[in-house]
């Protein structure tokens, strides 16, 4: 069994760049079981780039991802695939296909990766819509009839198709209001609790990293600058680090209530 603090996600000197420019340079992050990291950065900084290239789908120059123990770079197909049946992905804006609807969009990966009858499809699609809040209804909607808030569910019943073991969550209160973004925010602590996941969330949203996060990685100079919990980003002096959590748009909270040292 994995130990608590032996990694889902380890990356090593990890360097991505495009052409001559250099996006990430010898990135090093670590992510637990059990806890929801939030991963933060200025605009442009990498966070996506990352996520995208621990998921495959940006080639890294140099250094080494480890995701459940399992080296990416010599994982054979069979071992990749077992692995990709483990995470669980909601990209920026939720990415669902407009053809499709939201129980065709949940069903998606449970075509890729399982051999299942249609009936027990639809039931276990119809499953993973109702465990993130959806109504029943929503199942035979399209993206298009779906308001921002229902679109951001659909796509995370989409990620939790598979019952993954981790998610990858890219900004998923981006574009929600407040309250539809806390209402979000406490799905997934939710969700967390309930089916032990592990959630990865890049966000920008102060709300999210104070309220859920059990801990942070900073993004910036092309690595991971400062990572810990709240109470430690508010003591860091960093100079960018220092602008996001203790500037003016920070809130100002009781953290010796909130954090448990």
């Amino acid at each position: 069994m994995t130990s608590a603090r032996t990694p889902i996600l380890s990356a090593r000197g990890v360097t991505v760049a495009f052409g001559n420019n250099v996006i990430l340079e010898r990135l090093d992050l670590d992510v637990y079981p059990g806890e929801i990291l939030g991963f933060v950065g200025a605009s442009g900084a990498g966070k996506s780039v990352l996520l995208r290239t621990v998921l495959g789908l940006t080639p890294k120059r140099a250094g080494q991802i480890e995701l459940f123990g399992v080296d990416l770079d010599k994982a054979d197909e069979t071992e990749r695939m077992e692995l990709d049946m483990r995470v669980g992905v909601l990209f920026q804006h939720g990415a669902l296909f407009s053809a499709l609807t939201v129980k065709e969009n949940v069903q998606v990966p449970m075509r890729e990766y399982l051999d299942l009858p249609q009936k027990l499809m639809d039931e276990l699609a119809l499953l993973k819509i109702e465990l993130v809040g959806l109504k029943a209804e929503a199942a035979d909607k399209f993206p298009s009839e779906l308001s921002g808030g229902m679109i951001k569910r659909a796509a995370l019943a989409r990620a939790l198709a598979l019952d993954p073991d981790i998610v990858f969550l890219d900004e998923p209160t981006s574009g929600l209001d407040p309250i539809g973004a806390a209402d979000f925010d406490e799905l997934v602590a939710k969700l967390r609790d309930t089916l032990g996941l592990t959630v990865y969330m890049v966000t920008h949203d102060l709300d999210s990293l104070f309220s859920v996060c059990d801990r942070i990685a900073v993004l910036g100079g092309k690595k991971v600058l400062v990572q810990g919990t709240i109470a430690e980003m508010m003591e860091v002096d960093e100079p960018w680090v220092k602008s996001y959590f203790r500037g003016k748009r920070a809130r100002q909270l009781d953290l010796t209530t909130r954090q448990q040292v």
